[in-house]
């Protein structure tokens, strides 16, 4: 006979391995409030939940490729704002084709910029030590 001072335990049901799973992919890790399985970022707490897709459509690549060719002409002041690095460092395949393509423009660009500075420079000490030339040359007129 049993021990009326016991209680028998009653096996709770669990859910399925496969709706915790599916429960667990809709639930922000950060705030643990549910969330649409396509957000990129949690509504309620901005906590990042999955990598969003690198852009690499036309315009994407575009200005891209602009900004790899225009920024050596601003002389690097917005290098953190080119994002070649991360177009190189995906996963998609497409997506680091465009990344390399941006960075020969970038090294291409870079080096048109240096060259031409240079020319300009020796131009403008040529200049120089053609007017120190002249003035010796100025008194001799008279």
């Amino acid at each position: 006979m049993a021990d009326p001072m016991t209680i028998p335990s009653v096996p709770q049901p669990q859910p399925p391995a496969e709706a915790s799973q599916v429960l667990g992919a809709q639930i922000c890790p950060q705030c643990h409030l549910p969330v649409q399985p396509e957000f990129y970022f949690c509504p309620n707490c901005g906590a990042k939940l999955r990598v969003p897709p690198i852009a690499t459509d036309v315009q994407a690549q575009v200005l891209l490729y602009l900004f790899s060719a225009v920024l050596p002409w601003i002389a690097y002041l917005a290098i953190t704002k080119w994002e070649g690095v991360k177009y190189i460092r995906a996963s998609d395949r497409q997506a680091r084709t465009i990344g390399w393509i941006a960075l020969g423009i970038l090294v291409a660009s870079s080096v048109v910029a240096f060259w031409l500075a240079t020319v300009w420079i020796n131009q403008q000490i040529n200049a120089a030590m053609t007017d120190v030339g002249n003035i010796g040359s100025f008194g001799s007129g008279l």
